[in-house]
């Protein structure tokens, strides 16, 4: 089975038409059940359901504590390459990109991993562009007998592998996956994805189950916000997490709510996603899916991350660069994006503690 065939049912949805007919009432009575089926998700995500973010940021956050109490994993991503060979338009590392590209050599990647360490995060989570021919799989399970040394957890954010492809990098000790479909509308999908592997659509939307029959502990998903309707966006994905929690009951299933930051190129988001808007995505998302992780990345302002701890989230980045080697070089090369939140670690924990949070460096450990 897929998830596409899933996807296929609300393809062609009549999403506006929907929320149109959505009233006060309807709000109010999936806000007032235990459990939420899909419909009601859409719901909670409709222009009606703006009104009352209030109350649904009330249930998200007891929710949240009572599934994963009041503490915050830490982690921080660790670029080892830039290579792609994708024309994606809204990406830095697109292939038409002029910039000096770079990889890590094996020194260069402990040194980056002994420097990263050094803040006492155990959770990792490694990226490269899309470039079999620079960073081909065996490439990838080298860095990881050298991580595993220092971390305790690793999840990759690479290009979509085969199920085999997968197992071998959870036999050398990867745990986790992250891979984000980008944008769920087939049609915008091949608009923006011009030319390369990640042209194809179906490849990438099976790519976390993929990881998850190759054994992965934990399995991250999104959309990246701006790239079409948000609200439609955010229910493929809310879909998606509910289908791999449903068909894969031993896995963890997260989702990731980035929206497009200033990157080389002049592309610019097609649906812009405003704070409020991201809120709602956030409060819909955990109150349809009470026990899905929600992470949020240092694309968003410190004050606006501080200020959405309480709404639903269970991970946050710390010590971020985007560069590769950028946590060793500050004048390391491009980065993928920009980011807003530049704290370091130790100062991510202060604040997390101020606010009555229990910042977590290590929930996993290989036997």
């Amino acid at each position: 089975m897929s998830f596409y065939q899933r996807y296929a049912d609300y393809k062609d949805f009549d999403f506006l038409g929907f929320f149109e007919d959505i009233t006060d009432h309807d709000v109010l009575q999936v806000l007032g059940k235990e459990k939420r089926n899909e419909k009601d998700f859409l719901i909670l995500l409709s222009p009606q359901a703006g009104k009352y973010l209030e109350a649904m940021a009330q249930k998200a956050h007891r929710l949240t504590v009572q599934h994963f109490g009041k503490v915050i994993l830490l982690y921080t991503p660790l670029y080892l390459a830039d290579y792609c060979v994708n024309r994606c338009a809204y990406c830095s590392f697109n292939v038409v990109n002029s910039f000096p590209r770079k990889r890590l050599s094996m020194e260069e990647l402990e040194r980056e991993a002994q420097a990263i360490a050094r803040t006492e995060l155990k959770h990792i989570l490694i990226l490269t562009g899309e470039s079999r021919h620079h960073t081909p799989v065996e490439y990838i399970r080298d860095c990881v007998r050298i991580l595993k040394k220092y971390f305790s957890s690793i999840a990759i954010e690479i290009y979509p592998l085969k199920r085999e492809e997968y197992r071998q990098l959870v036999d050398e000790g990867v745990d986790g996956l992250t891979i984000y479909q980008e944008v769920y509308n087939e049609k915008v999908y091949d608009e923006v994805h011009i030319s390369g592997p990640k042209k194809n659509y179906r490849y990438r939307l099976d790519a976390p189950e993929r990881g998850c029959q190759a054994g992965m502990r934990s399995v991250n998903i999104g959309t990246l916000l701006g790239l079409d309707d948000w609200r439609r966006e955010a229910f493929f994905m809310g879909l998606h997490a509910a289908y791999l929690q449903n068909q894969y009951l031993d896995v963890e299933i997260g989702v990731s709510l980035p929206r497009i930051r200033p990157h080389i190129g002049s592309f610019q988001p097609k649906s812009p996603v405003g704070d409020r808007d991201l809120v709602q995505i956030m409060l819909a998302v955990r109150l349809f899916l009470p026990r899905v992780g929600i992470a949020i990345s240092t694309r968003e302002q410190a004050d606006l991350r501080d200020h959405l701890l309480p709404l639903g989230v269970t991970r946050m980045s710390a010590g971020v660069s985007t560069a590769v080697g950028g946590h060793t070089d500050k004048a390391a090369g491009s980065s993928q994006f920009d980011i807003s939140d530049h704290r370091s670690v130790e100062e991510m924990k202060v604040m997390l503690k101020k606010k009555g949070y229990q910042p977590i460096f290590k929930d996993w450990d290989r036997i």
